[in-house]
C-alpha cells in the first residue's frame, strides 16, 4: 500500500512541476509577443487620445458655425428673395 501511495504521490509532484512549466512558457511566450507587438505599433505614426478627442471637438465646432452661417444666410436669402418678390 505504502508504494502505490509513493508512487501517486510522485506523480502528482511530476504533474504539478508540468503545470508550472508549461505556465511559465505561456507567460515568457506572451512577454514577448507583446514585446514584438509594442516594436511593430511603436514604429506607426497613431495619434494620441488627447489629439483625437481635440480633433474631434474642432470639427463639432465647425459644424455647428457652418449650420449657424447656413442658417444665417437661408435668412438672408429668404429676405432678399421676399424684398425682390415686393418690388415686382
Amino acid at each position: 500500500m505504502q508504494s502505490e501511495n509513493r508512487f501517486f504521490d510522485d506523480f502528482a509532484k511530476m504533474m504539478n512541476g508540468l503545470a508550472g512549466t508549461v505556465a511559465g512558457a505561456g507567460r515568457e511566450a506572451e512577454a514577448q509577443m507583446r514585446e514584438k507587438a509594442k516594436g511593430f505599433f511603436g514604429g506607426m505614426d497613431f495619434v494620441s487620445r488627447e489629439e483625437f478627442d481635440a480633433v474631434k471637438a474642432m470639427a463639432a465646432a465647425a459644424r455647428d458655425e457652418a449650420d449657424l452661417l447656413k442658417a444665417r444666410l437661408d435668412a438672408l436669402e429668404a429676405k432678399l428673395s421676399t424684398t425682390k418678390a415686393g418690388k415686382a
